[in-house]
């Protein structure tokens, strides 16, 4: 066992969720985890709609191996929430890192970064991975800055991406968990928000890599309805009632001069209207010192 491995820290689980279309890639990820130098406490490996091969020793992981099964597909953050509610029954985890099930952890010391910043900062809430093709390019569009386009400039920020990052389970406790009726989009907004609402601190951490082939968000059959629909819902549930026309007007605005497909501002019409109708579930605006301090770091929230 190596130095490393004896040190005291938090405990870091590692969480996949798949919906059994990818088994090569599911099978390569587990493999890069198995690789680090500190092993994970817990893996859990949730199918989302869909049934689970035995991994642990068949690809030699480490730890306690968890396979959850559920009956439907439950999107990314209700998935999400599956691996969760399970780590939070064992009882003995205080870090996850969620990573996508088609990415792969190309440095062997991640997990060990990972323990290492949440051993030095109590308030550290959500670190985020930089997000790179296998050609070390990072899509600027997952850089979490308004007009920063240095994939490798880390700090505090106030989002963070989904395909890899890692969560505090104390801040979880505080903030509650995924939005699992976003489905799919703006579910990392709505947590990030409520985690800098509460004090807690969103580190983007470029050293931390996931390599993840290079994709764009409308590959999705559902991208423009469900983004148009999930923004309405974001802003109904955490700004202050007088910046929600404000975003929404800036929004609109932007997504009518990029978007080109007239079958995609049609689907984007519906989620609009679905978003301005049917509930948005709990309304817990941030407070007025949260937007500031947004703002503060380079993310006002009405863009």
């Amino acid at each position: 066992m190596s130095q490393a491995q004896r040190e005291p820290g938090p405990r870091v689980a590692v969480a996949v969720v798949t919906m059994g279309n990818r088994p090569t890639e599911v099978d390569a990820l587990l493999t890069s985890v198995a690789k680090q130098d500190v092993a994970p406490s817990r893996i859990v490996v949730v199918g989302n709609g869909c049934p689970l091969p035995e991994f642990a020793d068949r690809l030699g992981l480490p730890g306690e191996v968890t396979c959850v099964e559920v009956d439907e597909n439950l999107g990314c953050p209700g998935g999400r929430n599956v691996a969760l509610a399970r780590l939070r029954e064992f009882g003995d985890v205080d870090v996850v890192v969620e990573l996508d099930d088609d990415g792969l952890l190309v440095d062997a010391d991640v997990l060990r970064r990972v323990r290492d910043l949440y051993a030095a900062e109590p308030r550290l809430g959500i670190v985020g991975f930089r997000i790179a093709d296998e050609h070390g390019e990072t899509q600027r569009r997952h850089v979490p800055r308004v007009g920063a386009a240095d994939p490798l400039r880390g700090g505090p920020v106030t989002g963070f991406l989904g395909g890899g990052h890692a969560l505090s389970m104390a801040m979880l406790a505080e903030t509650g968990d995924w939005p699992a009726e976003f489905f799919f989009a703006h579910e990392e907004t709505d947590l990030a928000w409520r985690a800098v609402d509460g004090g807690w601190t969103v580190l983007y951490a470029p050293e931390l890599l996931l390599q993840h082939p290079k994709t764009s968000p409308a590959r999705h059959a559902i991208y423009y309805r469900v983004t148009a629909r999930n923004r309405v819902w974001l802003v109904r549930r955490r700004l202050p009632l007088p910046l929600v026309p404000v975003h929404l007007g800036v929004w609109i605005a932007v997504t009518l001069l990029r978007t080109r497909s007239v079958a995609g501002l049609k689907a984007w019409f519906g989620g609009f209207v679905e978003g301005v109708r049917a509930s948005a579930g709990e309304r817990r605006p941030m407070r007025w010192r949260t937007v500031w301090r947004l703002t503060r770091l380079g993310r006002p929230p009405v863009i």
